[in-house]
């Protein structure tokens, strides 16, 4: 294998496929098939999950909710999701935790980085909720965070479309896809495919960003062996 330790970023709208609330059991099934073939394939995976197919904390904040308390039930969506997809791991024979940066000691262990680390060591899959435990910052903040704090060798963001484009690949058929890009170049082209603390905490630690496609069946393994696939930032000789 290429890589020894992944940080897989999931999105929570990755979770409810083509529904438009919620959590769809067929997604998160397959969802755990991926990640299950890949342990077995003993890589060290950790996960970091989004809420925003239950509440997204910006969207009620704008609608008037204060920031801080929108972004904390927030959080404990991402909990939810995070218990479900441990509950499709384990029903594969994956030996999984979950840990939150929000204490929720009887569902959850708490987040401590040594744990965590051992857990990994152990060949168990660690699926990190509750974003960072503090409000204003992203999941995808968070996905750098623990990426760096548990040595990661890379983070996958597996997302609905294959890779990062110059412009919305929905609305214009003409965009074009990168293979590559550098730190400097997602945020000064403001690309958007991370917000901009995450990127600077990969470019400070040097973790290479894999974007790529989560619903091709295979992708997670694929990326995983090191085939080209989707778009990498970082991870290469970085130009200025």
């Amino acid at each position: 294998m290429t890589y020894q330790r992944i940080l897989l970023k999931l999105s929570g709208e990755a979770l409810m496929g083509n529904l438009g609330y919620g959590i769809d059991p067929k997604v998160v099934a397959d969802i755990a098939e991926d990640i299950a073939e890949v342990v077995r394939l003993n890589v060290q995976v950790a996960i970091v999950v989004g809420g925003g197919n239950i509440f997204r904390g910006m969207k009620a904040s704008a609608d008037g909710m204060d920031r801080a308390t929108a972004d904390y039930v927030g959080m404990i969506a991402t909990v939810m999701n995070a218990m479900t997809l441990q509950d499709a791991l384990e029903r594969r024979d994956i030996a999984t935790r979950v840990q939150t940066a929000i204490a929720m000691q009887e569902v959850a262990e708490p987040y401590i980085r040594r744990k965590a680390i051992r857990h990994l060591e152990l060949g168990r899959v660690v699926i990190f909720g509750a974003g960072s435990g503090n409000p204003f910052f992203t999941t995808d903040t968070t996905a750098a965070l623990r990426a760096a704090e548990i040595d990661a060798q890379v983070i996958f963001k597996a997302t609905k479309v294959d890779g990062i484009y110059d412009c919305d690949p929905l609305k214009n058929s003409n965009a074009h896809r990168y293979e590559t890009l550098n730190y400097n170049q997602v945020l000064t082209q403001d690309l958007r495919v991370m917000d901009g603390t995450a990127i600077a905490l990969c470019k400070e630690n040097n973790i290479p960003i894999v974007v790529f496609n989560l619903f091709e069946r295979g992708n997670i393994i694929r990326a995983v062996k090191g085939e080209k696939i989707g778009t990498t930032v970082g991870g290469f000789c970085e130009v200025n």
